[in-house]
């Protein structure tokens, strides 16, 4: 009889290393304080003796995830950090699941319905709602209920009928879900730390989502052939290289260039303050966004925001919605006016 196999143990691995494996698993994330309590709990628990919290410096708590993440390495889990685009650039560390999509990510805890619905979800923030000329890659709640049911627009991976080889799927038929299911799914989403809701009431990706599903949104909905300076779905900041949902973008509509909010004062700093994209020499300005503000930036947001607010509004479109089509409409008359010269 063959033995089970059994992962290889870090060197010094201890109860303190698997304990905190176990509550860094429980949690999801981890920010340095929340990692200091946690540090110290435990080693107050295996020492005998209170430790304080601000005791558990940055390299203890370092030395704590590096055991981790190779004792977790060989099951396919891993342990990657990134910024928070919106808290001030604070760094969270999220333990991941290393090979998988969102399908796997989502389906021992969402019934079949809801995965698809996520997918849904994503298909309208990093496709619909992100172009060349508004990169929102975020929805607001009216959008997100208009997506309840399957529609023949694209969907993600595994959604036309078809598996990763091309061959018809034995999925069950995707019957969609109820308002209220969607309404309470969203709100599910954003307790397990899967998406943000904004104070203006956009819905968007979180940290944790980010790190998890970097390469599978990287896969889905960027292009392979595309040239480094050509436009893609999932852009990078040019700073510190990770992706941006939230954050400034160059004024020219043709240039690639992106910074987040967090990174920019840093990197102007670091090229002497002058002020002008690195790849077209554009002046930037730091009114042109990527995120939610690409739509609440826009003066026909703040119309239809005030309309409803009076009263006038007629609650048939969403805020989001309206935008992108008074967006649209100006575009095409832009397109009419370089034809015409």
């Amino acid at each position: 009889m063959e033995e089970e196999w059994e992962p290889p143990v870090p060197a010094g691995y201890n109860d303190a290393n698997r304990a905190f494996i176990q509550g860094f698993m429980a949690r999801g994330t981890l920010t340095f304080p929340e990692g200091q309590k946690l540090v110290a709990a435990i080693l107050s628990a295996t020492e005998g003796e209170t430790v304080d919290p601000q005791s558990i410096t940055q390299d203890t708590f370092a030395s704590f995830v590096r055991t981790a993440r190779e004792a977790v390495e060989p099951l396919d889990y891993d342990i990657r950090s990134s910024r928070d685009q919106l808290r001030n650039g604070e760094r969270i560390w999220a333990f991941i699941n290393a090979h998988s999509d969102p399908a796997t990510q989502m389906a021992t805890t969402h019934t079949p319905e809801e995965v698809a619905y996520i997918k849904r979800l994503m298909d309208l923030m990093f496709d619909e709602y992100n172009t060349v000329r508004m990169e929102v890659m975020a929805v607001d709640e009216g959008q997100a209920l208009k997506a309840s049911r399957p529609s023949k627009r694209r969907e993600s991976q595994h959604v036309n009928g078809e598996d990763e080889e091309g061959q018809p799927s034995t999925a069950p038929s995707d019957r969609g879900l109820k308002h209220s299911e969607v309404l309470a799914l969203l709100s599910s989403l954003v307790a397990e730390g899967w998406l943000e809701k904004s104070r203006a009431g956009f819905y968007s990706l979180s940290p944790r989502a980010l790190i998890e599903m970097w390469s599978w949104l990287v896969a889905t909905y960027n292009e392979d052939s595309a040239s480094a300076r050509d436009w893609q779905r999932i852009k990078f900041c040019e700073a510190c290289k990770e992706i941006v949902t939230y954050g400034q973008r160059c004024p020219e509509r043709d240039c690639t260039v992106r910074l987040h909010d967090i990174c920019q004062d840093r990197y102007w700093r670091a090229r002497s303050g002058e002020k002008k994209c690195p790849n077209c020499e554009s002046e930037w300005t730091g009114n042109h966004f990527v995120g939610e503000r690409a739509i609440t930036s826009r003066q026909a947001y703040q119309r239809g925001r005030g309309g409803r607010a009076n009263g006038s509004g007629s609650g048939r479109r969403s805020d989001l919605e309206e935008t992108v089509a008074a967006q649209q409409e100006a575009a095409a008359g832009e397109d009419e006016d370089m034809a015409e010269a």
